[in-house]
């Protein structure tokens, strides 16, 4: 199972980077690598669909429909890392006041917390289970779950993709020798580590964002 070097090239326009906080996290740097596999997959994946079915992707810029609508949204434990940090670090004003209120309220039925504005607020670290998610032939109508209603629209991501990016995250779990990790994902163990999204108590991370901010006016 070899990792796709296009994907893991840290020059590679796909991979986001932040050379400062890299040097700082380790994890970070799996991370991103891992979000570069899925993207790249996904993107192959997306014009095989078109090419191959004669279909358009409906998803747009703006459309938050799976945003609401969707209650199971599995998160593994080194994404939970990637968004603390995230929206610690890096979320501005005024949005960053929304975002702390919504984390703080947030039940499993509302919208995902993340969602501000008709925008995903953790866009660049966003989980695979959403950056895997795509529609096709038309938007959903308002409250659709399309992988119900029209399950043959909504896109299946390419399975090797997907298992190379979670191989590129395995040693944030501790697992470095190369069989175990092969053996953790051929066996889908990875998957015992993702959480629900909509279910998870997002007040922890807001006493995060809040004791970052006053250290933050304290100088510390």
């Amino acid at each position: 199972m070899e990792k796709p070097q296009s994907a893991l090239d840290k020059n590679s326009s796909r991979r986001m980077r932040f050379p400062d906080e890299e040097s700082r996290f380790l994890w970070l740097s799996m991370l991103l690598d891992s979000y570069a596999i899925i993207d790249e997959g996904i993107s192959v994946a997306v014009v095989k669909e078109e090419t191959g079915r004669n279909i358009k992707l409906a998803c747009k810029e703006g459309c938050d429909n799976c945003c609401r609508v969707n209650k199971d949204i599995p998160v593994y434990p080194i994404e939970l890392v990637g968004i603390y940090w995230f929206s610690t670090e890096k979320a501005a004003q005024p949005i960053r006041e929304t975002l702390k209120k919504q984390l703080s309220s947030h039940t499993k039925s509302d919208p995902c917390p993340f969602l501000i504005n008709n925008s995903c607020s953790v866009y660049i670290v966003r989980p695979a289970s959403c950056r895997q998610f795509g529609v096709f032939n038309k938007p959903c109508d308002k409250g659709e779950d399309p992988y119900y209603t029209r399950r043959d629209d909504v896109l299946t991501p390419i399975e090797d993709y997907t298992k190379k990016a979670f191989l590129a995250t395995l040693p944030f779990y501790g697992i470095t020798d190369e069989k175990e990790q092969i053996h953790f994902i051929e066996n889908n163990l990875i998957h015992a580590q993702a959480v629900n999204l909509q279910a998870y108590d997002w007040r922890k991370l807001t006493k995060i964002m809040d004791d970052f901010d006053s250290k933050k006016i304290q100088g510390i």
